[in-house]
Parts: structure tokens; sequence; C-alpha cells
């Protein structure tokens, strides 16, 4: 079976960082993702409105680094729960699961500063193995990001070089 979802969208709100009660990190948010077509009576792209839960470093990365506005890119899992209320009422709830969330712009065109985005391959953050919440090596990065790995550029002319 094949459960694998990637969407891209714009942060709705600043993301929602709570601990378990034995202190794990999980994050919520949601993502405005547009339509590829447009509204047939208004001629305007509509846009869907997707729950995101991202766990542990996942979603300790997401609080950090993402706000309301920027674009994210979202590898995960689609996942449907049920619950019951407050008023004893049955409730579904789907939402998806992020295994990687990436950076879908630069600082510099969500909030018009500056930003130098890590090496190609490394925009993103992976969860740790499911029971495991040591560091991963990843190819010589900490699994833990650091400030320093988002240092300001001082000679950036604004040019790409592709």
């Amino acid at each position: 079976m094949l459960n694998k979802i990637f969407l891209q969208g714009r942060l709705v709100a600043d993301p929602e960082l709570r601990h378990t009660q034995s202190g794990i990190a999980v994050a919520s948010f949601r993502l405005a993702v547009d339509r590829d077509f447009k509204d047939r009576d208004t001629g305007e792209r509509k846009a869907d409105f997707i729950n995101i839960v991202a766990w542990r470093q996942t979603g300790e990365f997401v609080s950090r680094f993402f706000t309301k506005g920027r674009m994210a890119i979202v590898e995960g899992k689609l996942q449907t729960r049920d619950y019951t209320d407050r008023d004893g009422n049955r409730r579904y709830a789907t939402e998806v699961v992020a295994d990687n969330v990436y950076f879908g712009d630069s600082r510099r065109d969500s909030e018009g500063g500056s930003y130098s985005a890590p090496p190609a391959g490394r925009g993103g953050y992976s969860a740790p193995p499911a029971g495991g919440s040591a560091p991963v090596d990843r190819g010589g990065y900490s699994a833990a990001p650091t400030v320093d790995q988002f240092a300001d550029l001082t000679d950036d002319d604004g040019e790409l070089p592709f």
C-alpha cells in the first residue's frame, strides 16, 4: 500500500508547538494550497486549507523557522482519526502527518530580508526513526538545525547561478 502526499502552500498562521505528557514535541499548522484551476463563475483560484501535524524534531524545526505567510513544502502521509468531543459527539479529523518539511521560498521573498538556504538537498528536516530521539547525522549536518546554518550572505548580488 502507498500513502504519500506532497503539498506546497503558505502557512495560514504561526505553527502551534505543544508537548505531550511524556514531553514529545508536536507542532500543528495549516497550509493554504491553491487549486490548479480557476472558478468558472468568478475566474478566481480557490484554495484548500490542509491541517498538518509535525512530531518531534520536525515539529520543533517548523515552530522555530516557519511563520504565517511562509511558503512550505510538506512531504508526509494522509491520516484520519476519530475522537469524542466534550459534548460526547463522535468527530473525525483528516490531517497530514509531516515526515519532512522544506522551505518553499526564501526569507527574502516572504519578508524582504536576506536569507541563505542550506545547500541543495538540505532545505528541509526529517523526523528521526520512530522511537528514537537521538540526533541523526545527515551527511555532515547535525539533526538539530542551528542558527549558524542559516547565516546571512554578505556578498549576495541577487543573481542566481542557473
